[in-house]
């Protein structure tokens, strides 16, 4: 198969502040370091581009070292926090920056869909820009109007293509937009995270068409979202990136999981709401493994259990705690309340200190990273608390079957019949 970008070395250095060293003889120093096709010597002061510190350079690297390869076909999801160098690669990659150091081969016609309305004049029309986008991107006219209609079609727009785009909202906008890079004939479609203005229905849309683009067509699409589970149904490669750097690059999955780990290291318990504490609160919550350890990092096929301590302030009649167990995606798997088997807990529970064991049904939850949600409160009247945990499941081969995808490891018996 062959490769369509390949990155060696892709570095990206902004300078903080005012655009100098502060002296002339610096600047000089500079200079004449670059005529000579060296490198930039205050390059050597820069960090890495982690915005939550300070730094002591006014020069950073939005980008460091990014090597790796994108094979023709590939749909690559590219993820990670705000500030970790996602967009400055795909500026790089659509060559509307230059790196810093090292180079970028590409092979094929690039449509980059950077920010709402790329490419856009916004004093044309929605016809007259869909001809001067495709020009742009190198397509001649008669290739732009052999996609003309299904790209009018696609966007929704009709009723207002021959109107001056300046009048568009933004959805609109990123509609029409979208439906010219996904349509013309490029072989790499560039996607950053415009496509969350776009209502449901058109992100599906869009989703839909990328993923034609890719395994119909065989076109190369690079994918920036925070959403994860599009990425996940859209990708089959991630690239993490962190800090200007990358962090993982694996299949789609392994990156996800890579990134929602990383993203709650030391958030394993984490108070997310609190409306009433005056009224009740929670003051342990535990997870143990089925031996009785304090663990939160269980074997599939295992049946761990959680041990929850609150006070009330007060006494309450119909009060009631609860749990929502989901994946990270937030993807709900199964709820339960202590008043699902005790409707005599849903009388006056009396002011004091409560302690109860849980059992966690999680026999043939998949391997993983998932999230419980505690609430406690008066049955749809108040929240008093609220906390979630986070915990992982691990493979454990319990059916000798390796790892399966899917939230759940289905135990079904298959009985054939030999005729």
């Amino acid at each position: 198969m062959s490769i369509a970008i390949k990155a060696e070395n892709i570095g990206k250095a902004y300078q903080l502040g005012e655009f100098s060293t502060g002296t002339i003889s610096r600047d000089i120093e500079r200079w004449w370091a670059l005529l000579r096709g060296k490198e930039d010597p205050f390059l050597k002061l820069g960090e890495t581009n982690d915005r939550s510190t300070k730094g002591t350079s006014n020069i950073v690297w939005s980008l460091k070292d990014i090597n790796f390869e994108i094979n023709q076909g590939d749909a690559v999801g590219i993820i990670g926090k705000n500030g970790a160098g996602k967009s400055t690669l795909l500026k790089v990659l659509s060559r509307v920056t230059t790196p810093t150091t090292g180079n970028i081969k590409v092979k094929g016609r690039i449509a980059s869909l950077l920010e709402v309305g790329t490419g856009f004049h916004p004093e044309l029309t929605g016809r007259e820009n869909i001809f001067l986008n495709g020009a742009i991107l190198g397509m001649r006219k008669h290739e732009i109007k052999k996609h003309f209609d299904a790209i009018v079609d696609f966007s929704g727009v009709e009723r207002y293509i021959d109107t001056p785009v300046k009048r568009y909202s933004s959805g609109m906008y990123v509609r029409l937009a979208f439906a010219v890079a996904a349509h013309l004939e490029s072989e790499i479609l560039i996607v950053d995270e415009v496509l969350a203005v776009g209502d449901a229905e058109f992100q599906k849309k869009c989703l839909g068409k990328m993923g034609e683009v890719s395994k119909g067509e065989g076109r190369t699409v690079l994918f920036v979202s925070h959403n994860m589970a599009a990425v996940k149904e859209l990708c089959t490669i991630g690239i993490l990136l962190k800090n200007g750097q990358i962090r993982s690059q694996s299949n789609i999955k392994d990156v996800v999981e890579s990134y929602i780990s990383d993203s709650h290291i030391g958030a394993s318990y984490k108070r997310i709401e609190s409306k009433n504490n005056a009224s009740g609160q929670f003051n342990t919550i535990a997870f143990f493994n089925e031996d009785g350890i304090e663990s939160n990092n269980f074997l599939t096929g295992t049946k761990p259990y959680i041990e929850i301590s609150y006070v009330l302030h007060n006494q309450f009649k119909n009060f009631n705690v609860g749990m929502l167990l989901t994946d990270m995606l937030e993807n709900h798997i199964y709820s339960s309340a202590d008043t699902d088997v005790n409707e005599e807990l849903l009388s006056t529970k009396l002011e004091g200190h409560y302690r109860v064991k849980v059992p966690l049904e999680l026999y043939n939850l998949n391997t993983g990273n998932y999230k419980i949600k505690f609430l406690m409160g008066v049955i749809n009247t108040e929240l008093f608390d609220s906390v979630e945990l986070v915990f992982s499941i691990e493979n454990n081969n319990f059916i000798n079957t390796g790892i399966r995808s899917g939230l759940l490891v289905a135990i079904n018996k298959w009985d054939y019949v030999i005729n």
